[in-house]
C-alpha cells in the first residue's frame, strides 16, 4: 500500500518545524534557516493543515509546542537525521567501487575491529566503510545499516546471526595496584576494590562462584557503563576488573595491565555478525563477514 502523496513530508517544512521547536521562536528559526519569519510561519501552517493538528501555541511572543507538536518532534528529528546521513554516505561513496555501513558495539569497534580494518581495505581497494557504534539491537528498517556486530544471543528480528566468537574474561589489575594491594589467593579479591560493568552486574559474583568463593561482597565497587571506561579505570589503578582478553591485548603486551589469577571464565553470550534479511546478497557485506571470520580464526580473540 503506497502512502498518499499529500501525506509525504516536505523536508524544508520539517526543518522549519524542528528549528522553531528548538528555538521556541519563528523569528529565530527564520534567521537560522535564512528565511523570512512569514515564510517559516506559512510552512508550519501548511504542515498543521496537512496533519490536521495544531503544532504550536503562541504564548507571550513565544512558540510553545502543543502536545501534538511534542509527539511529532522526535520523529521529525529522526527523519531529518536519516536524510542527512543518507546524503553524507552518498557523497562519501561517490567515487567508491562499493560502500558498506556497519553498526558495531563501541568498545569492540574501537579496540578490536578498527585496528584490523586496514587489512580489509587493502584487500578491497576502492571500498568505503561507514562504521557507527550501537550498544543495543535496533530495527534495520529504521536504520539503514548493511551489517551489525552484536553481543548476546543469536536473536535479531528480520535478520540472520552468524557466530563470530565467544568471550572469555580474566581478572586484571595494574602493576601499581598490585604493589599496593597484593593478592595471593582469589578469595582475597572479594575484599578489594572491584570495577563493575553496569550492564553485566553479575560478572564478578559469577567469577567468584566458579572459583568456589562466597560472592556476597562482590557487588561492591565503582560501576561504569562501557568496557572502555573500565579498561581505563584499571590502568589508572582504580580497582580490579574482569575484562575480555581480546579487548586488552595491547595493555597486556605492554604490561600496563596484568592478569591477576589465571582463572579465565567464558561468559554466557557470544559475538555475532548480523545481516538484515534484505542484505543477504550484499557482495561487500559477504566479503566483510568472511574477513571477520578469518580474523577470528587466525588469531582467536577469546
Amino acid at each position: 500500500m503506497t502512502t498518499p502523496r499529500r501525506m509525504m513530508p516536505d523536508l524544508t517544512t520539517l526543518q522549519s518545524f524542528e528549528s522553531a521547536a528548538r528555538h521556541g521562536s519563528f523569528t529565530r528559526a527564520a534567521v537560522e534557516l535564512n528565511l523570512t519569519q512569514s515564510a517559516v510561519s506559512r510552512q508550519i501552517k501548511e504542515l498543521e493543515g496537512q496533519l490536521g493538528v495544531l503544532l504550536f501555541e503562541r504564548v507571550r511572543q513565544r512558540a510553545i509546542l502543543s502536545d501534538a507538536g511534542k509527539r511529532l518532534l522526535p520523529e521529525a528529528r529522526r527523519l531529518l537525521h536519516q536524510t542527512e546521513e543518507m546524503m553524507m554516505r552518498a557523497a562519501a561513496g561517490a567515487d567508491a567501487t562499493a560502500t558498506l555501513s556497519v553498526a558495531t558495539l563501541p568498545t569492540f569497534g574501537s579496540r578490536w575491529l578498527t585496528p584490523r580494518l586496514p587489512s580489509f581495505l587493502s584487500a578491497n581497494p576502492g571500498a568505503i566503510l561507514d562504521i557507527s557504534s550501537r550498544s543495543e539491537p535496533f530495527d534495520f528498517e529504521q536504520e539503514s545499516f548493511d551489517l551489525a556486530i552484536h553481543y548476546g544471543q543469536p536473536i535479531w528480528a528480520r535478520a540472520t546471526c552468524t557466530f563470530l566468537c565467544g568471550e572469555v574474561v580474566v581478572p586484571v589489575a595494574s602493576p601499581r595496584l598490585l604493589r599496593a594491594m597484593p593478592a595471593f589467593e582469589p578469595v582475597e579479591l572479594a575484599g578489594k576494590p572491584l570495577l563493575h560493568l553496569a550492564t553485566r552486574p553479575r560478572l564478578w559474583p559469577k567469577w567468584f562462584e566458579t572459583s568456589g568463593i562466597d560472592a556476597a561482597p562482590s557487588y561492591r565497587g565503582n560501576r561504569f557503563d562501557q568496557l572502555s571506561m573500565i579498561i581505563e579505570a584499571s590502568v589508572a589503578a582504580m580497582g580490579f576488573a574482569l575484562l575480555p582478553l581480546y579487548l586488552i591485548e595491547e595493555e597486556l603486551n605492554s604490561g600496563v595491565l596484568q592478569i591477576v589469577f589465571d582463572r579465565p571464565m567464558p561468559t554466557e553470550n557470544s559475538y555475532y555478525v548480523v545481516t538484515p534479511d534484505g542484505k543477504r546478497e550484499h557482495a561487500l557485506g559477504l566479503s566483510f563477514t568472511d574477513w571477520l571470520l578469518s580474523q577470528v580464526s587466525s588469531r582467536e580473540p577469546t
